[in-house]
């Protein structure tokens, strides 16, 4: 069997993550589009055709990888039209029947099986991943009759949806699906239009699921995909190289690197991963699904819970409460994320101009590859800082702050810099 892999986005909503395809995004030492590939192989996949952009930057990640057992190709889409240019662009490597997933997607192994029995039992060809949702007018969304499928419809609007359940993302298509994609304009819609000429003359089911699935649109998601990835992959472990302080407190499911050092009055609550070479100072507290990347400083005084921190990133004193963290970033002493509203209502993050409902009551910032934090700084709750930044001391974030920026706050004035 095959599979492909659609990693050539633009990742545009997963801004300041998106210096590279979102999937690059590394979790537990690996990146998500490892995890994907992993689970395909469990799976019985013999082949997958990565499908990336120009940069290459999947290929690079991916380089050095040993995926035994599972073939892996690499096709560029040369503009990122939609995802039907995307699998077009792997027509070269098809065979017959293949599986089509975004590459963040490390829950594929779940769905597999489902969709072969779907196969197994109605001999249809072409099968699609269905799921319920209660905002159907931001997916596409499938009119159907049992479970042959009679229209992909997408993003319909509020009251005129045919149905409450959506595409969740993974396709299983015969290669003969390509003349229909290529009868319709390449554009942005173009597999949904695709799909529903297909059902015109064919038949294609839907293999409806319960549980739910993981989705990366936004950068939040990644607490989901890390609660799950945590739940399915981490072992506790101390290399032996490691340096623990004998009155240092570690509970739970905790994974902790080589050459790592947790000094004294320490305590790590699991579960946790902590990478290679990391330092947790004194009287540290590190706690429920971090996740700690190679390199990784958290100075003495600090608190850190539930936070994704990418490597060779430093913080000092101070609280980090549900924030992901990129490479490279410093934080001074006196940092303070801010992750609840005074409210206790949602929080809300500003995704290119427009105003997303997150649906967490608990959710800190996001910042990007280096950037730095001067002391007692302070960020309110879904605020997004990008890359190459430098947030003066003292200063009260508010709102995002651009790539490339100088940022300084007092009292009730905002100096804005860009560099």
């Amino acid at each position: 069997m095959q599979a492909v892999i659609l990693a050539a986005g633009e990742s545009s909503r997963f801004w300041p993550m998106n210096h590279v395809h979102k999937s690059l995004i590394t979790i537990m030492s690996h990146s998500l589009i490892w995890y994907a590939i992993e689970g395909l192989k469990k799976s019985g996949i013999k082949e997958v055709v990565i499908v990336q952009g120009r940069k290459r930057d999947v290929e690079k990640e991916l380089k050095d990888e040993k995926f035994l057992g599972i073939k892996v190709r690499y096709v560029i889409q040369k503009t990122p039209t939609g995802t039907g240019d995307a699998i077009l662009s792997a027509e070269k490597f098809l065979k017959d029947q293949f599986f089509v997933l975004n590459a963040e997607r490390v829950d594929a192994k779940d769905f597999i099986e489902p969709i072969l029995e779907k196969e197994r039992r109605t001999g249809a060809k072409l099968i699609i991943l269905a799921g319920k949702t209660q905002t159907p007018w931001v997916f596409g969304i499938l009119r159907f009759k049992g479970d042959k499928i009679l229209e992909v419809i997408e993003k319909p609007k509020p009251g005129k949806e045919p149905s409450n359940l959506k595409v969740v993302g993974i396709y299983y298509l015969p290669k003969d699906f390509l003349h229909y994609l290529k009868k319709v304009p390449s554009h942005p819609h173009s597999l949904e239009e695709a799909f529903s000429l297909w059902a015109k003359e064919k038949d294609g089911r839907l293999c409806l699921i319960n549980k739910e699935t993981l989705a990366l649109k936004y950068p939040w998601d990644l607490f989901g995909i890390v609660k799950y990835l945590t739940d399915e992959y981490l072992k506790s472990g101390i290399d032996k190289t490691a340096d623990v302080a004998k009155n240092a407190v570690i509970k739970g499911r905790v994974f902790i690197g080589k050459n790592t050092k947790i000094l004294e009055g320490a305590i790590i609550k699991g579960p946790c991963f902590i990478g290679d070479n990391c330092l947790i100072g004194n009287n540290s507290i590190v706690r429920d699904y971090c996740n700690l990347e190679n390199n990784v400083m958290v100075g003495a005084l600090a608190e850190v819970t539930r936070t994704i921190i990418q490597e060779n990133t430093h913080l000092h004193s101070g609280y980090f409460g549900d924030s992901i963290l990129g490479k490279g970033s410093s934080f001074g002493a006196g940092v303070i994320t801010a992750n609840v509203r005074i409210q206790k209502d949602t929080i809300k993050s500003i995704v290119k101009g427009e105003k997303i409902d997150t649906n967490l009551t608990s959710f800190g910032m996001v910042v990007g590859d280096n950037t730095r934090f001067g002391i007692n700084t302070s960020v309110m709750p879904g605020v997004f800082v990008g890359s190459n930044c430098m947030i003066g001391p003292h200063s009260l974030v508010r709102e995002n702050v651009p790539d490339n920026t100088t940022f300084y706050s007092k009292f009730e004035e905002v100096i804005k810099k860009n560099e």
